[in-house]
């Protein structure tokens, strides 16, 4: 296949190249910076011209350049190309879902969301209630630019769910989590929570955490700061770059995937999404829609996990 992928010396974009490359596709990699760029692309012209002239004999466009502008999708729809996003945006993934899409789609490609989406539909039944998501990452990891501003961005904006809005790092609950043990989680604006709540007719919550207990203190008080969401990004906390992301029902048994390296895991669910990009029907398909755990169980880089219930939990 011949890929193109936005941001691709980035930090999703640089391990997602080399694992298409591997895999035999030809990968043109798109960006401002001419001595790393294949085809220089602009993404903030007006008309998006450069953007237009690199689609050329383009099949599949990955946007891991965190760029939320639904006509990136509408362009390499215009020219026979599918397009893949890796984004955690709720409000873009909407936009996209409300714009008409010629070619096929795929959003919440990525870990969280995207394995998340995929452990929920795991332990998803007619009985299995509401279901918590538990999303945790290395406070160590070099994150890349693009991820940081949206986590930072999140800080005091509240979104609208069924319980009424709420406020990203608030409403606290705790996990009990393989290896860490109990650990206070709040809820975040990712996206899939709010697909997940609307196809499955249940409600469905995103929890976040780093590893860092201190790290993850400091969002839960930073939230209520006016201006946070414009501090300095160039806070560093100690960690790891281990993550783990868990899907926990009502009744039943949790689910969860951990590994190392959120961006590696990024890429690797963003390839397959590639993969299975060939033949789809045109419009927006969540990952979960595509894709299922299974397919990801022969991978080396994740390992796959069932928990307990845990009694007397609150919901």
């Amino acid at each position: 296949m011949r890929v193109l992928v936005l941001g691709g010396y980035g930090a999703v974009g640089r391990p997602l190249v080399a694992r298409l490359r591997a895999a035999g596709d030809t990968v043109l990699v798109a960006g401002r910076d001419r001595e790393r760029a294949d085809r220089v692309v602009d993404l903030g012209e007006a008309e998006l011209a450069s953007y237009r002239d690199a689609l050329a004999g383009i099949e599949v466009v990955v946007n891991a350049s965190g760029a939320e502008d639904p006509r990136l999708a509408a362009l390499a729809g215009a020219v026979g190309a599918a397009f893949v996003d890796v984004t955690a945006s709720a409000e873009y993934v909407a936009r996209l879902r409300d714009t008409e899409q010629p070619r096929p789609v795929i959003v919440d490609a990525g870990l969280a969301p995207g394995l998340t989406n995929l452990l929920a539909m795991a332990v998803y039944s007619p009985a299995s209630g509401p279901i918590d998501l538990a999303v945790l990452l290395g406070a160590g990891e070099e994150h890349g630019a693009a991820a940081t501003a949206w986590t930072y961005g999140l800080l005091g904006r509240r979104f609208p769910t069924a319980d009424g809005l709420v406020r990203n790092f608030s409403r606290p609950k705790v996990f009990r989590l393989p290896e860490y043990g109990s650990r206070r989680m709040y809820r975040a604006d990712f996206s899939d929570q709010h697909t997940l709540t609307r196809e499955l007719e249940v409600p469905v919550r995103t929890y976040f955490a780093v590893d860092s207990r201190l790290a993850t203190a400091g969002l839960a008080a930073l939230t209520w700061l006016p201006g946070a969401a414009r501090m300095p990004r160039g806070l560093h906390f100690p960690g790891t770059d281990q993550w783990l992301v868990l899907a926990r029902p009502r009744s039943g048994p949790a689910r969860w995937v951990r590994g190392r390296n959120q961006s590696q895991a990024t890429a690797l669910v963003a390839a397959a999404a590639v993969r299975r990009s060939a033949g789809l029907a045109a419009g927006v398909h969540p990952l979960h829609r595509v894709l299922a755990l299974a397919d990801f169980a022969s991978e080396a880089d994740f390992e796959f996990g069932v928990s307990d219930a845990e009694p007397g939990s609150p919901r």
